[in-house]
This record gives C-alpha cells, sequence and structure tokens, in this order.
C-alpha cells in the first residue's frame, strides 16, 4: 500500500507508479492459487462493515458517484488526509462512507447491508487485496487477503472460475485506486505549482492537533472526478 505521510508529492508520485505497475504485473495464476487455497467463504457476520475490522471504507470515484445519488450525506472526505499547504488546507484523495457513532457502517442495519446491490467495489472483493505491505520483522511482500482467520471460513471447494473472477474484480479495483491516486497527486502538484503552495507537515501536525483538541474546524479538499470538491469539518465530525 502507498503511504504518503511525511512524503513529497514527487515521491508519493513515483511509488504509487511503481506499485501500480507491480499489481498489472502480478501474475493471475499466483493470485488464483492462493485464493483457490484459502478457500475464503463469507459467513455473514458482517465484522468487515465495522471499524473492528476496517478503518474505513475509501470510496473509487464511480463509488462515490453511486452514493451521492443514494444518500449524499452518506460520505465524508476519507481520513488520513495526504497533504496540507501552508494556511491550514487540507488535501485528500477521494470520499469514504460515514460510520455510526458504534462504529459499523451507515448503510449496515441488522447485519445486512441496505444497498447490497451497489455496494462499493471495495465491498465486493473484500477480503481480498493486493498490495505490498510490510511484515512484523519489517519485511515488504504482498498481501492478498485482509483479516486471515478472523471472519468467514477457509478451506471451501472453488471453481477455478470463480478463483478468477475474483482475481479479476481485485486486480481490477486495485488498479482504478491506484489511478486514481495517481492523479490526485497530480492535480495537487498542479494547484501547489499555480497558486505557489507547498505541503507543509509542521503546518499539517499543529493545525490537526488543534483541530483534535475541540471547538475549531478545517478547510478539507476533496479529490473527485478531477476537480477538488471544500468540505469544512467541525471538530467531532472527522
Amino acid at each position: 500500500m502507498v503511504s504518503v505521510k511525511n512524503k513529497s508529492i514527487e515521491s508519493g508520485l513515483a511509488e504509487a507508479n511503481e506499485e501500480l505497475e507491480g499489481v498489472s504485473s502480478y501474475p493471475d495464476s499466483d493470485f488464483a492459487c492462493i485464493v483457490k487455497e484459502l478457500g475464503f467463504k463469507c459467513e455473514l457476520c458482517a465484522r468487515c462493515c465495522t471499524k473492528e475490522f476496517n478503518d474505513h471504507i475509501f470510496l473509487l470515484d464511480s463509488d462515490a458517484a453511486v452514493i451521492k445519488e443514494i444518500d449524499p450525506e452518506a460520505l465524508e472526505p476519507a481520513p488520513y488526509y495526504e497533504f496540507c499547504d501552508q494556511k491550514g488546507r487540507f488535501y485528500v484523495s477521494g470520499y469514504a462512507l460515514k460510520t455510526k457513532p458504534d462504529g459499523s457502517c451507515v448503510f449496515l442495519e441488522n447485519k445486512r447491508c441496505k444497498i447490497y446491490e451497489k455496494r462499493p467495489t471495495i465491498c465486493r472483493v473484500y477480503p481480498y487485496m493486493l498490495h505490498r505491505e510490510a511484515d512484523e520483522s519489517g519485511k515488504v511482500d504482498w498481501r492478498q487477503i485482509s483479516g486471515l482467520n478472523e471472519h468467514g471460513s477457509y478451506h471451501s471447494e472453488l471453481e477455478d472460475s470463480e478463483c478468477e473472477e475474483i482475481v479479476r474484480e481485485t486486480k481490477a479495483y486495485e488498479e482504478a485506486y491506484l489511478m486514481q491516486l495517481i492523479d490526485f497527486f497530480k492535480a495537487v502538484q498542479a494547484h501547489f505549482e499555480k497558486n505557489g503552495m507547498r505541503h507543509v507537515q509542521r503546518t499539517y501536525d499543529k493545525t490537526i492537533r488543534e483541530f483534535l483538541k475541540g471547538g475549531t474546524e478545517i478547510e478539507v479538499f476533496v479529490y473527485y472526478e478531477g476537480r477538488f470538491e471544500k468540505h469544512m469539518l467541525h471538530s467531532g465530525e472527522a
């Protein structure tokens, strides 16, 4: 996964491009073998729809567009804003789904998704993924599944065609996410250059600290469909 904290736009862009190349070239046959060996089956526990298992649900632009039609109030700027300019304005690469006070997805009701047929892409491919992460020892390698042995059942018999479809959908999601991130980097870079701005980590940290203390608001620009949408967030909303 591409981490952008304390990175320059240029280094983040280079890392995202490298990750995209790695995802695209990852052998489908190797991925399919892993999927088949795991034999994951969902048991409808709904744990993946809560913050207990997933920090947030990041949305591709195409998914955000669907949610905007269903309920625009269900969207919020994705957390962990990537950049902050010298005036304390934040920039983030997309939207996320809001959660209820108990940490469950805003669309979860009685352990069932109210928009199941129109659920976001990341929900469709979960628990599968394909990105590089560091393990406990610091070794970076590809990770293909989230929450291993923490929910669902394993070692079920999966047809080869099912495994292949999982691979296609998962790689398509990861590629779309990375392309959105790359476009975001380029848009921020162009915006900063045009307006004489730059990312300032000290301003980022100071503004976030004050925001978390309460009583203040921050300005967040969400990258969506090639443009930035402005949001004013008050303490307690992020």
